[in-house]
């Protein structure tokens, strides 16, 4: 979740339990000044989460953390260098993704999805959203859950983003999925939540926006092979 409003975004809606994506997916918790937020992410290796660059601040201020065991500090940061932190207010292109690497390792169970293939999607496609956010909206006692929910692709057809829905607009990412993964009807990684709408009121349920992963992976890996 962004630390100040609106960019970050949990599953409300027609959620459910994702215990085969539990070995996947963390918890990213940042702070900046007074302001503090959670977020998502996805496992990579053992040390190294993908999550939004939204959701995290500098090495010091930010954790990962596993419901029920010890926050786990980090080591490093690295935000996507096409990351614009002002790219919600400004209508500008931004790539809100970031790699951070923990101090220690994760569980030994903790394992990385295997990645989409570099495809245009369809529009109508299905995909499965996760992450820990809040279930109910406004209702922070309701996040710290591990959710899933189904949402397919929209227009416009992006080679960057992808627009989600579901047909009655209700289920989507809210307060605490960003970061998190979107996973292909076969479970292969093709997206990281990096902003949610809602309809009226709402901020949550009508859209979740996530930036594709295949078409960063040279960025991704460049910066896991320069950390070894």
């Amino acid at each position: 979740m962004t630390l100040s409003g609106p960019p970050a975004s949990a599953i409300v809606g027609r959620s459910t339990g994702a215990a085969p994506w539990q070995r996947h997916v963390v918890m990213v918790l940042s702070r900046s000044g007074k302001q503090a937020g959670f977020c998502s992410g996805v496992v990579l290796t053992r040390t190294i989460i993908l999550t939004a660059a939204h959701c995290v601040s500098n090495p010091s201020d930010t954790r990962a953390y596993i419901p029920g065991q010890p926050l786990l500090a980090l080591r490093r940061v690295a935000k996507h260098p096409d990351f614009h932190a002002d790219a919600p207010r400004t209508r500008s292109r931004s790539i809100d993704l970031a790699l951070i690497e923990t101090a220690d390792p994760l569980p030994a169970e903790f394992t990385a999805p295997a990645f989409a293939d570099a495809l245009r999607y369809e529009i109508g496609t299905s995909f499965e959203i996760a992450g820990f956010g809040v279930a109910r909206e406004g209702d922070a006692k309701s996040s710290g859950t591990l959710r899933t929910g189904r949402v397919s692709l929209r227009a416009p057809l992006s080679s960057v983003l992808l627009w989600l829905e579901s047909p009655q607009h209700e289920t989507g990412a809210c307060t605490g999925d960003s970061g998190g993964p979107i996973f292909t009807a076969d479970g292969k990684l093709a997206a990281i939540v990096a902003f949610a709408e809602g309809e009226g009121a709402r901020h949550c349920g009508k859209l979740t926006q996530a930036v594709l992963v295949a078409p960063q992976r040279a960025w991704i890996e460049g910066v896991i092979q320069g950390w070894r």
